[in-house]
C-alpha cells in the first residue's frame, strides 16, 4: 500500500506540474496582458473566484450540515480556482476561449498563493473537527513551486520559441489529461468505500449546487458580451484539484475519507457544469466568440 501511495503522489505531482506547463505553452503574453489590463473584468473575476465562491462553499457545507470529510473537501474545492477543465468548458460552450484560457491560468497562479490562507481561515472559523490545521507556509510554498514555476517556464518557451511551444503543447496536453484520469482513478480506487458511502449523500448534492452557484456567480460578476460572461462562469464553476491534493498530503496524511469526499465533490461539480456548457454551445450554433 505504501508503494501505491508513493506512486499516487508522484503522478499527482506530474499532473499539477505538466498541466501548468501546458497552460504556459498555450498562453500568449498578449492574451494575459489583455486580461490584466481589462481592470473591471479582472477585479470581478478575482472577487468571484477568490471571495464569493469560497464563501458559497462554506455556506453550503454549513447549510447541508456536511460531515467533517465532506466539509473539508467542499471548502478546499471552493477555495481553489483555476481548474484546467474550465478552459475546455469555454470551448464546449463556444465562448471566449482566449479570455477564458488566460483567466484560468491567471487564477491558478494567484490561487497557488491564496489557497492555503483561504482554506485554513474558513476551516478555522468554522471550527470543523478537532486538530485540523493547515501548514499555510508549507502549502503555499509547495503549491507555488508546483504551479508557478512550470507555468513560467511554459510562458517563456511560448514567448521566445513559439514553434517549440506549438510542437510540445499537444504532448503536454496528453500527459496532463492522462495523469488527471490516473489521479481521479487513484482517488476513487483508494477511497472507494468512502465514495460509495457518499452516493445519495448531501456531500454530492452540495458539490453539484456549488458548481451551479459558482457558474452563476462567475457569469454575473463579469463584463462584456454573453459568450465572455458565461465563459467566466464556466471558469468559476470548475476548480483546481492540485492545491487540495497537496493540502491533503501535507495536513491530512492522504486520509482516505477526505480524498473520497474531494473526488465526490469534483465529480458532482463536473456533472453539473458540463451540461450547462453543452446547452450554451448548442444554442450558439456554429458561431464562436
Amino acid at each position: 500500500m505504501g508503494a501505491l501511495q508513493v506512486l499516487f503522489n508522484a503522478v499527482t505531482v506530474i499532473f499539477i506540474a505538466v498541466t501548468m506547463f501546458a497552460a504556459g505553452l498555450a498562453t500568449p503574453l498578449s492574451a494575459l496582458r489583455a486580461v490584466l489590463t481589462d481592470v473591471p473584468l479582472l477585479l470581478l473575476a478575482l472577487a468571484a473566484n477568490l471571495v464569493v465562491v469560497p464563501l458559497l462553499g462554506w455556506g453550503l457545507a454549513a447549510l447541508f450540515a456536511l460531515p467533517v470529510a465532506g466539509f473539508v473537501g467542499l471548502v478546499m474545492v471552493a477555495s481553489s480556482p483555476g481548474g484546467p477543465f474550465g478552459a475546455k468548458l469555454s470551448m464546449v460552450q463556444k465562448g471566449d476561449v482566449v479570455a477564458g484560457t488566460a483567466m484560468q491560468v491567471l487564477l491558478a497562479a494567484v490561487a497557488s498563493l491564496t489557497f492555503g490562507p483561504t482554506a485554513s481561515g474558513i476551516l478555522t472559523a468554522a471550527k470543523v473537527g478537532e486538530g485540523i490545521s493547515l501548514d499555510v507556509a508549507a502549502l503555499v510554498r509547495t503549491v507555488a513551486i508546483l504551479q508557478l514555476v512550470p507555468f513560467a517556464v511554459g510562458l517563456v518557451v511560448r514567448h521566445y520559441a513559439p514553434s517549440a511551444a506549438r510542437s510540445w503543447h499537444p504532448a503536454a496536453g496528453v500527459v496532463s489529461n492522462v495523469t488527471f484520469l490516473m489521479v481521479l482513478t487513484g482517488m476513487l480506487l483508494g477511497s472507494w468505500r468512502d465514495v460509495v458511502a457518499l452516493l445519495g449523500s448531501r456531500t454530492l448534492l452540495a458539490g453539484l449546487v456549488l458548481a451551479v452557484a459558482a457558474f452563476a456567480a462567475g457569469t454575473l460578476l463579469a463584463t462584456g458580451p454573453s459568450p465572455r460572461r458565461t465563459t467566466m462562469g464556466g471558469i468559476a464553476a470548475v476548480r483546481n484539484v492540485g492545491p487540495p491534493l497537496a493540502a491533503i498530503g501535507i495536513a491530512f496524511g492522504d486520509e482516505q475519507a477526505v480524498l473520497g469526499a474531494l473526488a465526490a465533490v469534483l465529480i458532482s461539480g463536473l456533472a453539473a457544469a458540463l451540461p450547462i456548457a453543452a446547452v450554451l454551445g448548442r444554442d450558439r450554433g456554429d458561431g464562436t466568440a
